[in-house]
């Protein structure tokens, strides 16, 4: 059975046919635009296809009939809405904020089709959530999660589909435009591996998918920012999370048990550092899993009139890879670790280098 991607890729191939006038992004009735991001003009005025290339069009007909409007009801009534989209064996993924205090959730799919849904697990920490379609329609397929190795690069044209306040099937279109963001979470933790789009991500695109010009789901649709700047959910991180909160209902991120932040110029001035890189234990918490190995601050000094923390590890290195910024760290953690392993960090202690390792543990219970 061919892909959604081999469909696209065909129908890509093909040359396509110019419209005039309005139409509405969509419609069953309209044709691929033939001054589409995917064809070149040639000098006689007509459009050449670019071989195995989808128009914005094609991209939206072959994933539309996925994406689903997500209704939260609570004891007082209707308390919010976002999107969804149908994945893995045909449960639907969307954001842990929007089903959030739900008692009921209701989906919208494609053609004003409107189904109960059950919530099979959530996990705030990724800002994900898996629920269950009750007599899901049959042409609401699974779409697939991008390749992630490698991950898409920055500049891969995307496409974000979904329900920005209430209006049901509304496409905008951008590019991957950040990798490796790291975002906030409950209990001052942070969402890793975050992917960034200049694409418009407004309320209610929230749990939506970000596909790329292939069909692929390349993120989740998290929150928008401003400016052209919205984030998503990696699919890295979401192929992990995604199907254990569908057999389980929830999933365990890795633990350190330490407070920290990203070594800036006065901070290697203060450590006698030679390269600003590197992350440094501001604190770690007693009982945690670092507790006994990783050192936090106990002093401070002053550089260039900034107070800067003083006598804790600078950690250079996780499992083998250097860590130049948070996210270094945060990603692997995030992608790969689980709770229970053991791992080796590098740190800089007293002017000199040294590796300690020590088993990671669960990340507390969030506070919502």
């Amino acid at each position: 059975m061919p892909t959604r991607r081999d469909l696209l890729a065909a129908v890509g191939a093909a040359a396509t046919a110019g419209a005039a006038g309005c139409v509405q992004v969509g419609s069953p009735d309209v044709a691929p635009s033939a001054a589409g991001a995917a064809g070149n003009a040639t000098e006689d005025g007509t459009t050449e296809q670019r071989s195995g290339s989808a128009t914005e069009t094609e991209v939206y007909r072959s994933t539309i009939q996925s994406v689903v409007g997500v209704l939260n009801y609570g004891r007082n009534g209707p308390q919010g809405s976002g999107s969804g989209f149908v994945a893995g064996d045909g449960y639907i993924v969307t954001n842990q904020h929007v089903v959030a205090g739900a008692t009921e959730v209701k989906l919208r799919f494609r053609g004003n089709v409107w189904r109960d849904a059950e919530i099979l697990g959530t996990d705030a920490y990724s800002d994900l959530a898996v629920l269950r379609a009750e007599d899901r329609p049959e042409e609401a397929t699974p779409l697939s999660w991008v390749d992630t190795e490698p991950e898409p690069p920055v500049g891969t044209p995307v496409m974000a589909i979904g329900s920005p306040y209430g209006f049901s099937g509304s496409a905008s279109t951008g590019i991957v435009s950040g990798v490796d963001r790291v975002l906030s979470a409950p209990n001052n933790f942070t969402v890793a591996d975050s992917v960034q789009t200049d694409a418009a991500l407004n309320p209610g695109n929230s749990g939506g998918p970000i596909v790329t010009y292939d069909g692929d789901v390349v993120a989740v649709a998290a929150r928008g920012g401003g400016d052209n700047i919205g984030f998503g959910v990696s699919a890295a991180l979401s192929k992990r999370v995604v199907p254990a909160l569908a057999a389980s209902g929830e999933y365990d991120h890795s633990f350190m048990g330490v407070r920290l932040i990203e070594v800036s110029p006065t901070i290697a001035e203060a450590y006698d550092l030679d390269d600003v890189g590197g992350v440094l234990i501001v604190e770690v918490i007693e009982g945690g899993p670092a507790d006994g190995t990783l050192r936090g601050t106990d002093g401070e000094t002053t550089v260039d009139g900034v107070s800067v923390p003083t006598g804790g590890d600078v950690v250079v290195g996780v499992g083998g890879r250097d860590v130049e910024v948070q996210a270094d760290l945060s990603n692997y953690l995030a992608l790969e670790t689980s709770p229970g392993d053991e791992v080796e960090f590098a740190v800089l202690r007293d002017g000199s280098e040294t590796t300690v390792s020590f088993e990671l543990g669960e990340r507390p219970e969030p506070n919502l």
